[in-house]
């Protein structure tokens, strides 16, 4: 895909028409003046369609600036804390310095997974996605890197699959399959591949900050063309509205991967083979992460940045202020649903109390993925 494609819509189950959206906001005292407005070209429909117009703009310019260019910054910061955290227990292995880049690659994870709500354009198009982030890891080719012969070095890290490398092939090693790896289990291959792997991990986290930047390889800042929307040359983009639902179905995306994937499929199995970050014991942090992104990209916020734009939020309480209301309830309920699931869910799976708040949390996800899809989709469409 190149990277000014979007991702086709997700399937609609109904859409909700301009004027209903206006009945319902302002009620029905003033029902005949909206039926006129509906069917004229009046002064109240010209201002209001002007003022949801400007906002859809402003949400589209703020996303980039305020919410998806700070969380990658803030994974950038954290592969470099990652990195040298790596190279000093590489350099002095101690149960310390293992401690330590243990911490950071959890620490690390939760700008990632709070990017997981915009995981469209370079991350999807240039693969940057798949280099720090597939999963499950080739656990078998893995190993058949470090009992071979080869020649490590950084050229020979990038021909690897993705599966071969990024977060959880080096997760697998800082933590062993069990979670209980010690110093006196690393060999000097295995400490070399470790620290090959965070180094290109690391350059792949700053080319995705640069890709939205200043743009990388020829192409343009992504959020140059986030931001020229609507523009006759902007074939990712060729409306506004084009713009706004892609941020609408990365929510959905999201929402839909944690519900159906992530909680479910380890909730139907009982087992830790589905949970991503089940090396490091941390895929509750995950779950928790990418319900964040949701509501970081509904508020156009990153409060870990301190940034703050317009957001969808914004957008939808224009004309649609209890269905905005809504959706900030049924965020909160599920994230507070995910809070109460016991930590670490991997070593929770057989425990009735955990599994019947997974299914809760699974249920309030899925309300949220409801409403989105049913009434804010269909608004940012129309």
């Amino acid at each position: 895909m190149s990277n000014q494609e979007i991702h086709p819509p997700l399937r609609l189950k109904k859409s909700i028409k301009y004027c209903s959206r206006l009945i319902q906001s302002v009620g029905l005292s003033t029902l005949v003046l909206l039926t006129v407005s509906c069917n004229s070209n009046s002064p109240q429909t010209q201002t209001t369609e002007t003022t949801t117009d400007t906002l859809e703009v402003a949400v589209v310019n703020d996303f980039a600036t305020q919410v998806i260019i700070p969380t990658y910054q803030q994974l950038a910061t954290k592969a470099d804390i990652l990195l040298t955290t790596v190279n000093t227990f590489v350099e002095t292995p101690t149960p310390e310095t293992l401690q330590a880049a243990q911490e950071a690659w959890i620490a690390a994870r939760f700008p990632w997974e709070q990017s997981e709500a915009f995981a469209f354009g370079p991350a999807t198009s240039l693969g940057y996605d798949g280099d720090l982030d597939d999963w499950p890891v080739n656990e078998t080719d893995v190993n058949a890197i470090l009992n071979s012969n080869d020649e490590l070095n950084l050229e020979y890290i990038e021909q690897l699959q993705t599966t071969q490398k990024g977060f959880h092939t080096i997760e697998l090693l800082l933590f062993g399959l069990e979670n209980n790896r010690t110093v006196d289990d690393f060999n000097e291959r295995e400490l070399t591949l470790l620290k090959l792997l965070t180094i290109a991990f690391n350059q792949t986290a700053k080319d995705l900050v640069q890709s939205w930047v200043a743009g990388i390889d020829g192409k343009p800042a992504y959020q140059e063309v986030l931001a020229t929307a609507g523009s006759p040359d902007n074939p990712a983009y060729p409306t506004v509205n084009a713009a706004v639902a892609e941020i609408v179905q990365g929510m959905m995306g999201c929402l839909d991967e944690v519900a159906n994937e992530k909680i479910a499929v380890p909730l139907q199995d009982q087992t830790t083979d589905d949970l991503e970050s089940r090396f490091s014991q941390s895929s509750l942090n995950d779950f928790k992460n990418n319900l964040l992104s949701v509501r970081n990209a509904y508020l156009g916020e990153v409060p870990e940045a301190a940034t703050q734009g317009t957001g969808l939020s914004d957008f939808v309480a224009a004309t649609q202020p209890e269905l905005d209301q809504q959706v900030k309830q049924e965020l909160e309920t599920a994230i507070n649903a995910v809070n109460a699931i016991p930590s670490p869910i991997e070593q929770n799976l057989t425990n009735e109390a955990a599994l019947a708040q997974m299914e809760a949390a699974q249920t309030a996800i899925l309300t949220l993925f409801t409403t989105i899809e049913e009434e804010v989709l269909p608004l940012v469409q129309s």
